[in-house]
């Protein structure tokens, strides 16, 4: 499938990675429903492409508002073919600190974002994308190739080699990489598809505010390239899960071969 026929939901689609994946489905013709916590942010960048983009005011953790919003993206564009969850917080911290314990409250945050708000957007997509209508068959295609909707989610490296103070943050990011194949398994019989993107160190603004000294030397993390990821980049692996069918039910690391120590 091309982004030129695209009807996608994308949650943190109101900045950073998000955003970077709702302007290439734009620049190439397709819908998108952003759904961000951010109002002023969603709508400012719905305001400038009124018939491609609608934005829902979303607190991916609450499972209303979640339902909500891909209701109201499959009522505007008559359905969705594509859900691409972004929306999620860094979490950082140590469990024990001079501070003291780690409150109970701030770890449940970080897991009803990152985690549960992959929960819900799956299971709010998939139950529109499994009664979508199998595309007409032309001279090219067989019955095994025809899917009605894909969903890729945004893990981390940090799945893998998470750092000092960041046990809350990848202990969410390694659970969405054991989801993916229960739930390519379990969507297999609707022909829908599940992916996950594990980004390295990305140009967003988490990493905004990094100073430069810093910065560089988490540029030496690197091998090659040697500098941090773009939106733009992390969207161009989007649109190529969304357009190859045999990439179902696994992650792929966008790292510049980083491991985190």
């Amino acid at each position: 499938m091309s982004f030129k026929n695209t009807l996608a939901v994308v949650s943190g689609g109101a900045s950073g990675l998000g955003l970077g994946v709702v302007e290439r489905i734009v620049a190439q013709d397709g819908k998108v429903a952003i759904l961000d916590i951010n109002e002023e942010q969603g709508q400012q960048i719905a305001s400038r492409f009124p018939e491609q983009i609608i934005f829902c005011k979303t607190d991916i953790s609450k499972e209303e508002d979640v339902d909500n919003a891909v209701d109201l993206a499959v009522k505007t564009f008559g359905s969705i073919n594509l859900a691409v969850g972004c929306a999620g917080i860094l979490g950082a911290g140590k469990i024990i600190s001079k501070k003291g314990p780690m409150p109970a409250d701030y770890f449940q945050k970080v897991i009803d974002i990152n985690l549960m708000g992959t929960f819900l957007l799956t299971r709010a997509a998939a139950r529109h994308m499994q009664t979508n209508e199998l595309p007409e068959l032309d001279s090219a295609d067989s019955e095994v190739n025809q899917e009605r909707g894909v969903i890729v989610h945004t893990a981390s490296i940090a799945a893998y080699e998470g750092q000092f103070g960041q046990v809350a943050y990848s202990a969410t990011k390694s659970a969405i990489v054991g989801m993916m194949l229960p739930l390519a398994r379990e969507f297999a019989s609707s022909a829908i598809r599940c992916m996950a993107i594990a980004p390295g160190m990305f140009e967003t603004p988490m990493l905004a505010k990094v100073p430069d000294h810093i910065r560089e030397g988490l540029y030496k993390g690197i091998p090659f390239p040697s500098r941090f990821g773009t939106a733009d980049e992390f969207a161009k692996m989007v649109e190529h899960i969304f357009d190859n069918q045999m990439l179902n039910g696994s992650v792929i690391r966008l790292d510049g071969a980083a491991r985190l120590q």
